[in-house]
């Protein structure tokens, strides 16, 4: 049996995708959580393989730190994303963060269903239209001050006071590891290999103060 944990909001989404899981006599339904924190403190206890996170209505930068938690306690499951609008998600911080699977909210029960088997098993589902917009955004060229999340911006920032991650951590109350998530990414965006250049080339941008 495929052990299943349903994230939602809505407690009509959370019994809504409850029935569908439960349409497949192959997967089983562990627990139910309202929001993430519920998840990260009930994960250890229900042990679920597959988690299912409706976003649809939740899609704040606070979730992928959230996600990095359960990161970091290193348990071997697989998350699926349900968002409202594909485009609303970036797809390669969604990746980082560990979910594993991406689907619209019109996803049909077969398709929640068969994507739940193939992440439990190991494999990463996109659905088509998100694999599209990767193609698509590969080919734009994207402004880096418009693509940084107000919190990168800020680690940003602290880079350029000379701090290191444990301060950076200490100051924004969160891990380590998330602050190595956000340089990843600053990196990347930054077109940079080193905390050096991403200084110097936000102090270019405008996006630190000297």
């Amino acid at each position: 049996m495929i052990r299943v944990m349903v994230v939602a909001t809505s407690p009509i989404v959370r019994a809504g995708l409850s029935a569908v899981v439960t349409t497949n006599p192959r997967l089983t339904v562990v627990g139910s959580a309202s929001d993430l924190d519920v998840l990260v403190r009930e994960i250890e206890q229900l042990s679920p393989d597959v988690v299912l996170v409706d976003l649809s209505s939740n899609l704040q930068q606070s979730v992928w730190e959230k996600l990095l938690l359960i990161q970091e306690k290193q348990y071997p499951l697989g998350i699926i994303a349900i968002v409202e609008e594909l485009d609303s998600i970036d797809l390669e911080t969604a990746l980082r963060s560990g979910i594993r699977g991406i689907l619209p909210s019109t996803s049909t029960e077969l398709e929640i269903v068969v994507a739940v088997e193939a992440i439990a098993f190991g494999l990463v589902v996109l659905h088509p239209d998100a694999v599209e917009l990767l193609s698509i955004r590969e080919k734009v060229v994207t402004n880096p001050v418009q693509s940084l999340t107000p919190r990168e911006i800020e680690v940003l920032g602290m880079l350029g006071s000379g701090l290191g991650n444990k301060a950076i951590a200490k100051r924004l109350h969160i891990s380590e590891h998330t602050v190595k998530f956000h340089l990843s990414s600053i990196f990347q965006k930054l077109s940079v290999s080193s905390r050096t250049e991403a200084v110097a080339v936000g102090v270019r941008l405008g996006l630190i103060m000297l």
